[in-house]
């Protein structure tokens, strides 16, 4: 088992940014990538950003791309969410989650979840 905890959420206006920590404890040997989804109200859950264990390969949706980051603490198995410039369409419940398999996309590759943290964007 994998346990993940989200911290960071919280409201902003329009413009400003958050910062959103992912912990990661348990099994974590058995955990090549970590990524962060969203979902808004009535929308489908969403891919964000994804990054590999080691730190070293990441990737973005395009609506993210160029204000948001994510990262890891080489110490410490955590990983972050940096969203600057941020936009009332990024309004929603912020996951993260862990995959065995390479960074991916597609949320059904990952096999642990946190259990959210609500980002509100105010216009």
């Amino acid at each position: 088992q994998v346990q993940l905890v989200e911290s960071g959420g919280g409201l902003v206006q329009a413009g400003g940014s958050l910062r959103l920590s992912c912990a990661a404890s348990g099994r974590t040997f058995s955990t090549r990538a970590m990524g962060w989804f969203r979902q808004a109200p009535g929308q489908e859950r969403e891919f964000v950003a994804t990054i590999s264990w080691s730190g070293d390969n990441t990737a973005y949706a395009d609506s993210v791309k160029g204000r948001f980051t994510i990262s890891r603490d080489n110490f410490e198995n955590t990983f972050y969410l940096q969203m600057n410039s941020l936009k009332p369409e990024d309004t929603a419940v912020y996951y993260c989650a862990a995959t065995p398999y390479r960074p991916s996309s597609s949320w059904y590759e990952y096999n642990y979840w946190g259990q959210g943290t609500q980002v509100t964007v105010s216009s």
